[in-house]
């Protein structure tokens, strides 16, 4: 049922009684409000009342009048019931390559499907950090509110948008001192009558009506500089043509060339105060060059920012995905083992050897482990989620029916920072320190210019004038006095001059002083959080460190119980098949040894992780990753300009003929720029396994400095024999893929081989061996 809008053209007209009801009571109000009038007549009485009683009617707007409409108007639709609040589709300008071909190329999801018989393509961490560096100009991040806030997500376009926003922008800000032109022209025409007597003796000298043909010209050239004066040239010419008399000539121009110059010499004045606040600003409004400067600078810290987010995404979505390939596998290999137990069991039942309940037990845990290898395949943190939360940063299509095959190898060497270097390069390289640092130089010359602003206004105002007046504009064959106005101007016969003072002081500078006070305690509170900012980096970083001692002796633990765990179960399965122990022990050994595997796979991503979130808090992530960030190609055209402007820009030779301000900043810094010729100098690598073999390859000689770590008592069993070292599923033989990344972005990744050399060097076997036989 649709609801009628509540309009006074869509009511519907009720009883004829209504309208004559409501002139009734107009008619008697009008008769009370006219009853002490005196009317000349008994018509103009009537006329009266009926004109009052009209204008009564008519006030009341459509209340009365939509009543008067027909029904068949009334019964049509309104326009607003089908289109004034109908929900349509925007119609955009798009570029003639589509900008979501890799949204429109996915495929159906992977969820249950045999890995064995997709393909893969190889990718290094250096790979996958490129490409998302390069693939989009947005900067993507796992978890992000692309879709629900667009306008919060950051882009390579941000710092230009800064530079080039007419509000924060350093261009913005030095258009206050460019040269303005205008120009006004207009033209008139005049016939007013005189209240003259045309019989009378002042006939003779003033028109009954005067009449005039006019035009206006004036035109300025206007300068402000960065000391706070201005400087203008103006140019007015007035055309007149009238009928009065008395005149030389009937048509006039009558103009005059001025020159004007104001000078403040306090409020406004100086170089340092229309750099920070520029020219002509009120009380409390910094919009200056240097203002604008740091709103740029701050601009570029946000990005670069967004940029070391990104990065750090890319790198945790790199090992979650190798952490994955290993669960798999080593979930695959409990779930191997349990279905060959229930297999022997239901052989022992067969011949009348096993029992029932512990057939039961024994295909429990088969399916147990069935459903954790279903959800190490598509599960939330699954295999295919995690590749495609990958494949989403490095800019790739969801699914196309390839699995991307991490060929980085985590390292496992022990890495000792120095906590003195590192701490001080916390504090100095941390993106977020320099961007508050910038905040607090914005609020320093903010009070710099309120102090200065907390002054009267005084002007000193000059003007010189060079008058003319002419029968024509230009000259003529005449050259008589008053011929032409610009013949009568450069003559140079009137002159005029003005100087003098111009003053406005508010009586006790109340505004301006709480400008100075608001800056005052915008200063102290900047200062405040960037004390706060510095103590909140030396804490990260003291977790970041301590997660990194952490995490290895996590590894080597996790090591050590994963190989207890594996001897552990050699001994119940050669004691539950001689009928010594049951099945339960056996269960519970197998899926601790799938458990302690997993433990250790996660705690070698733990420990990878830490030394990332380590360089994060350093401030040297993007040098750890080799990434540089760089302004983009400029135009032919631009950059012509540039280099035609930039030879005027050549210091001068007598340093004391140029006048250098405060600078805003200390010069360049590069945040890709590695401190030493090492990878980083705080950074000293040891090896993190003495002698104990890994799990990831074969064990390797140790050398005469390496001390072995004690092995456990089970180790110590002469006749049991060190477990396979489990295959990794990370390599390949055979080509690999290779990548053709964009290249006109702005940022760019100069991607190089890290020296962190690993200690264990994986097996080449097919990736898609772990899964043979699982989906049958």
């Amino acid at each position: 049922m649709r609801k009628q809008t509540p309009s006074c053209r869509s009511k519907r007209c009720h009883q004829p009684a209504v309208l004559k009801l409501a002139t009734q009571s107009v008619s008697q109000l009008v008769l009370r409000c006219t009853r002490g009038l005196k009317w000349p007549s008994v018509a103009s009485r009537r006329l009266g009342h009926g004109a009052i009683a009209a204008a009564a009617i008519l006030s009341n707007g459509c209340g009365m009048l939509d009543q008067l409409s027909n029904k068949q108007q009334q019964s049509q639709p309104s326009y607003h019931d089908n289109y004034g609040l109908r929900i349509e589709y925007p119609q955009v300008q798009q570029c003639s390559t589509a900008p979501a071909v890799e949204a429109k190329a996915a495929n159906e999801p992977l969820v249950l499907e045999d890995p064995s018989t997709l393909q893969t393509f190889e990718m290094t961490l250096q790979e996958a950090v490129q490409l998302a560096v390069q693939q989009s100009p947005i900067l993507r991040s796992i978890g992000g509110t692309i879709v629900s806030a667009p306008q919060a997500t950051a882009s390579i376009y941000d710092p230009a948008l800064t530079s080039a926003s007419p509000q924060l922008g350093t261009e913005a800000a030095l258009s206050a001192f460019d040269s303005t032109f205008t120009q006004q022209l207009f033209w008139t025409k005049g016939d007013a009558p005189n209240n003259v007597d045309s019989g009378g003796f002042i006939a003779a000298f003033t028109p009954v009506a005067t009449q005039s043909t006019g035009a206006t010209y004036s035109g300025e050239l206007a300068k402000q500089t960065a000391q706070g004066s201005s400087f203008a040239l103006r140019h007015i010419v007035n055309y007149d043509r009238n009928n009065r008399p008395g005149r030389a000539f009937r048509s006039e121009f009558n103009g005059w060339l001025e020159a004007e110059w104001r000078q403040p010499m306090m409020q406004g004045a100086g170089t340092q105060f229309n750099r920070i606040a520029g020219p002509n600003s009120g009380i409390g409004q910094y919009n200056g060059v240097l203002i604008a400067r740091v709103n740029e600078d701050v601009a570029l810290a946000d990005f670069e920012l967004a940029m070391i987010n990104l990065v750090a995404d890319v790198e945790q979505a790199y090992w979650n995905l190798g952490t994955a390939y290993r669960v798999l596998d080593a979930t695959l290999k409990g779930r191997n083992a349990a279905q060959q137990t229930f297999q022997y069991q239901q052989v022992r039942l067969e011949v009348g050897a096993g029992r029932s309940d512990e057939e039961a037990q024994a295909q429990s845990q088969f399916y147990q482990f069935q459903a954790q290898v279903e959800s190490a395949l598509g599960g939330e943190d699954g295999l295919y989620a995690t590749e495609q939360r990958l494949r989403y940063l490095v800019g790739l299509t969801a699914t196309d029916g390839r699995l991307i095959k991490p060929t980085s190898a985590p390292t496992d060497a022990k890495v000792v920072f120095d906590w003195n270097s590192a701490l001080g390069q916390a504090l100095e390289r941390r993106v977020e320190i320099r961007r508050q640092k910038f905040n607090v130089k914005r609020r320093e010359l903010e009070i710099i210019a309120a102090r200065l602003n907390r002054r009267p206004r005084l002007d000193f105002l000059g003007q010189y004038r060079w008058r003319g007046l002419g029968d024509h504009l230009i000259g003529s064959s005449d050259k008589e006095r008053g011929d032409n106005l610009y013949q009568d101007i450069t003559d140079g016969n009137y002159q005029e001059w003005q100087a003098g003072l111009e003053m406005n002081f508010p009586v006790g500078l109340r505004a301006a002083s709480v400008a100075v006070s608001h800056a005052r305690l915008n200063l102290n509170r900047e200062r405040a959080l960037l004390a706060e900012s510095e103590l909140r980096v030396s804490h990260d970083l003291s977790d970041a460190a301590r997660q990194i001692k952490l995490a290895h002796q996590l590894l080597e633990t996790n090591y050590n119980r994963y190989l207890s765990d594996v001897r552990q179960v050699d001994v119940l399965q050669r004691r539950y098949r001689d009928g010594t122990d049951n099945i339960n022990f056996l269960l519970q050994a197998q899926r601790q040894v799938v458990t302690s595997e997993l433990d250790f796979y996660r705690a070698l991503q733990t420990y990878n992780l830490a030394i990332r979130d380590f360089h994060r808090q350093k401030g040297s992530l993007l040098a750890y990753n080799q990434v540089q960030l760089a302004e983009g190609a400029w135009s032919g055209g631009a950059g012509a300009d540039a280099a035609h402007v930039g030879r005027f820009l050549a210091p001068q030779e007598d340093p004391q003929s140029v006048s250098r301000p405060a600078p805003v900043s200390n010069g360049r810094f590069d945040p890709s720029e590695v401190q030493s010729n090492q990878l980083d100098p705080t950074a000293v690598t040891a090896p993190a396994y003495q002698s104990v073999p890994s799990p990831l390859s074969e064990p390797t000689d140790s050398g005469d400095d390496e001390k072995p770590i004690e092995r456990s008592r089970l180790d110590a069993d002469e006749d049991s024999e060190l477990p396979e070292p489990p295959e990794s599923p990370l390599t390949q033989s055979g080509p690999s893929n290779t990548f053709a990344p964009k290249q006109d972005l702005v940022a760019k990744a100069a991607i190089k081989n890290r020296t962190l050399t690993p200690k264990y060097s994986f097996r080449n076997r097919s990736i898609l061996s772990a899964f043979d036989g699982m989906l049958e």
